[in-house]
């Protein structure tokens, strides 16, 4: 009787932990003694250090990566009649907070090589959403798996027609393009520190980054039910209960100083899946002068559920991003596309597949993992 292959972790949160020991189980211990569960110190000192770690003015912190792209909308006052541009090959939490504040999510394509929004969609969407009685307001790019949307092309779109970006960077904090960090690009950046991604905490949690003064003060009052500043009692606008807990913020203060070894590592293991695949798979690849944080490591396949079928047969996990775009999701499909609908998202939905990807995948894991997937794929050795 032949033994199953024993299981890998598709993420080795375990193995992170591990590798921290005591400084998390001291940093949690410090804010169960303090007792200031709810916007303690180490809240205030976490926003610092992420700020300062980007290179933004300010950085407020949130209950998860929704409520950080919902702060901005509510701060911007986007409503109703107003057109939000919002790639169709993403999760769904981008359109959804277009919906939540009566917007109008309008669907753009996206490019084929990084997976994020496609400028020349997004003026093709903007010029016919206000041919056909919308306001066009913003653009969200979405900085797809790790690496930064092309903001050298999307910028000067967004500028032309006057549209406020807000960057969702929930699976990139930590990569660059040329000589910014994303959290700089466009208006306002968020971001997502749910336990998977590349800076995570030990629940949930999220981010906005901005250098506009006025829109951190909003978005204060906002993160706490739309309260005066000066008296909390008296909520001078309708706004949400987004705060982060002060045990996550302290965990993150934690992760976060090993975070640019974990990135370095997260490159090298895609390097090495690159290498690897690139003459069966077609392979992930950055822009000239831009980093990736590796959220996920994704290739494109045609036979997709043989090659899952392979891998776990073997032990391996894979997952699929994303399976359906936003543009065909029961929820969101009477909303418009740009002119030509989103062909790259609807092939892309049919084609990737995430393998194992974390900062603590050793070399002869990974070697397991390459070996399955090329033989599922008619690869030599």
């Amino acid at each position: 009787m032949t033994s199953q292959p024993a299981p890998i972790p598709f993420i080795d949160l375990k193995a992170q932990r591990r590798r921290m020991g005591a400084a998390v189980d001291e940093a949690i211990l410090r804010v169960v003694n303090h007792g200031a569960y709810i916007m303690g110190p180490e809240v205030a000192e976490l926003e610092r250090q992420l700020a300062a770690f980007c290179g933004a003015k300010h950085c407020l912190s949130c209950a998860n990566g929704t409520d950080a792209l919902a702060l901005v909308l509510m701060a911007q006052g986007v409503g109703p009649g107003d057109a939000v541009f919002v790639p169709a090959f993403t999760f769904v939490a981008t359109a959804e907070v277009v919906a939540w504040v009566g917007a109008t999510a309008v669907f753009v394509d996206v490019e084929p090589a990084s997976f994020n929004i496609d400028p020349a969609s997004l003026e093709a969407a903007i010029i016919w959403a206000a041919q056909n009685g919308l306001r066009p307001r913003m653009v969200m790019p979405v900085d797809l798996f790790g690496q930064p949307a092309d903001y050298r092309r999307v910028l000067p779109v967004a500028q032309k027609h006057k549209l406020f970006v807000l960057c969702d960077a929930a699976q990139s904090f930590g990569a660059r393009l040329g000589n910014k960090a994303v959290g700089t690009f466009g208006d306002a950046t968020s971001t997502s520190f749910f336990p998977a991604k590349p800076l995570g905490c030990y629940g949930d949690g999220g981010a906005v980054f901005t250098d506009s003064d006025a829109m951190i003060e909003v978005m204060r009052s906002l993160r706490v039910h739309g309260q005066n500043k000066d008296d909390k009692y008296d909520n001078v606008r309708v706004g949400m209960n987004g705060r982060l807990d002060t045990m996550q913020a302290a965990v993150l203060i934690e992760k976060l100083k090993i975070f640019p070894e974990e990135i370095e590592a997260r490159n090298r293991i895609a390097l090495r899946y690159n290498a690897a695949l690139g003459d069966v798979a077609i392979v992930p690849t950055l822009m000239p002068d831009a980093t990736s944080v590796w959220a996920q490591y994704c290739i494109r396949v045609r036979n997709r559920d043989a090659l899952a079928a392979a891998c776990k047969a073997a032990g391996i996990p894979t997952a699929i991003y994303y399976p359906i775009p936003l543009n065909r999701q029961s929820a969101y499909k009477h909303f418009p596309s740009a002119p030509g609908g989103v062909p790259v998202s609807d092939r892309l939905a049919g084609e990737v597949i995430a393998l194992p990807m974390h900062p603590y995948l050793d070399a002869a894991t990974q070697d397991r993992i390459i070996a399955t997937v090329r033989a599922a794929m008619g690869g030599k050795g």
